[in-house]
């Protein structure tokens, strides 16, 4: 008997067979589950209110579901969003209702992916959460805070669940090799260490990936060992968690752009790799650089901009993957440059000013005077021509007269700007001598 003939094929994958029914096999989640903490409190004294399970994939939370609802003996209806609407919450309704009037049994309504249901769909399930009709678990990999809307996450407690760590992920692993009734047990195989330790380094806190390919890697050893080639032919490539119109694509973004703001090269060209290796577009993050440059750069280095998009313009040339290199010499310049964001504060400060005050008068000396009517108006009349004054420096007023003594940009000390602020200091000092 192989491993391929031993079980029915309509079995399901080990990462199912192995899925907890109780809380006693639940690995992880430990501040959610471990004794006197909210959760386990909550079922035990079966005192379960509506809740959202919020979690990377993988971390349990489907399972979780399952195990409150077996403690419970609640009834148990699993509802997908990306298969289901308005109608089939009606049938759910439905089905709750008469659960509790034929079989005194509560409904736990376990909601997946429910980030995925518009605005109308989860207003359906309001009336319902309400009056207790059912019991809803909502599970997201997305912020609930964006995905899900306000008066249904009023009803409802956050719960975060976190990714597994390497050593809870090894023990699902062990356990699997080593259950006879629903992992692979039956087969007499054994893992070594370091086959354990990389596969559960590459799951990424995921248990179903790491039972997944503990599976395969199950399929390929031919000697009951296996070992960490076979480990490693199993894992292929891991995929890394980067949803590109989710959080985790903005996590990333962000921790790239205030690791260059922070001055750490390092840890910029890492975030950098995340995102090259994760399938993002890397022209979105050539943008995001040249945005960087001025903003957090600015006149400390005006270089700065000129290489953000150089390197954009070389990488539409040639593209990838020679392009990785390009972008990391922009990104390691960018992070090591001098920063001043006082540009950045400069035109904030001076839109401020206009939504502020409104179109206040340009001054009669440098407006305009393209007619002898405007000319005859006074445009144009008392203005100082530069040039012809010594440095190319003049007294001459360029702001309303309302906001004359405004300032919008304060040179900093740091690079080309501590340059830029001592001639401000001279022009103005030249000003006020003439």
């Amino acid at each position: 008997m192989d491993l391929f003939t031993a079980k029915d094929d309509r079995f399901a994958p080990l990462a199912e067979r192995m899925r907890p029914r109780t809380i006693s096999e639940y690995l992880g989640q430990g501040h959610l589950l471990g004794e006197g903490k909210l959760l386990r409190s909550l079922i035990e004294s079966d005192r379960l209110t509506s809740l959202i399970f919020w979690g990377p994939p993988g971390s349990g939370k489907t399972t979780l579901a399952r195990i409150i609802a077996n403690a419970t003996k609640s009834h148990f209806i699993f509802f997908s969003a990306i298969m289901s609407g308005i109608k089939e919450i009606r049938e759910v309704v439905k089905e709750a209702e008469e659960t509790l009037k034929y079989q005194g049994k509560r409904t736990i309504l376990f909601v997946d992916e429910i980030h995925r249901f518009n605005k109308s769909q989860q207003d359906a399930f309001l009336p319902y959460v309400e009056r207790g009709t059912f019991t809803m678990i909502g599970a997201t990999t997305e912020n609930p805070s964006f995905e899900v809307i306000a008066p249904l996450l009023s009803r409802c407690k956050v719960l975060v669940l976190n990714p597994l760590t390497d050593d809870e992920i090894g023990q699902i692993l062990l356990n699997a090799l080593q259950d006879s009734e629903r992992g692979l047990g039956e087969f007499g195989l054994e893992a070594s260490q370091e086959a354990l330790e990389f596969m559960a380094g590459q799951a990424g806190g995921d248990a179903r990936v790491a039972l997944n390919t503990l599976e395969t890697a199950a399929r390929l050893t031919h000697s009951g060992t296996i070992t960490l080639e076979t480990a490693r032919e199993a894992v292929q490539r891991k995929p890394l968690l980067y949803d590109k119109g989710g959080e985790e694509h903005y996590n990333v973004i962000s921790a790239f752009i205030k690791s260059m703001r922070g001055s750490d090269p390092d840890a910029a060209l890492y975030w950098l790799a995340r995102m090259l290796e994760s399938g993002e577009d890397p022209i979105f993050i050539l943008r995001r650089m040249v945005v960087f440059a001025s903003e957090d750069v600015g006149n400390a280095d005006p270089r700065g901009l000129q290489m953000a998009v150089s390197a954009l313009q070389a990488f539409q040339l040639v593209g990838m993957p020679e392009g990785r290199i390009i972008l990391g010499q922009a990104v390691s310049y960018l992070a090591t440059a001098p920063k001043s964001n006082a540009s950045y504060l400069g035109i904030n400060e001076a839109l401020a000013e206009v939504r502020k005050s409104g179109a206040l008068p340009v001054p009669m000396p440098i407006r305009n005077a393209p007619t002898s009517l405007m000319k005859g108006l006074g445009y144009g009349k008392g203005y100082r021509y530069p040039h012809d004054y010594q440095g190319a420096v003049v007294a001459q007023g360029y702001l309303p007269e309302q906001i004359a003594d405004r300032r919008f940009y304060t040179p900093k000390e740091s690079g080309y700007e501590k340059s830029i602020k001592e001639r401000m200091e001279w022009i103005r000092g030249e000003r006020e001598k003439s």
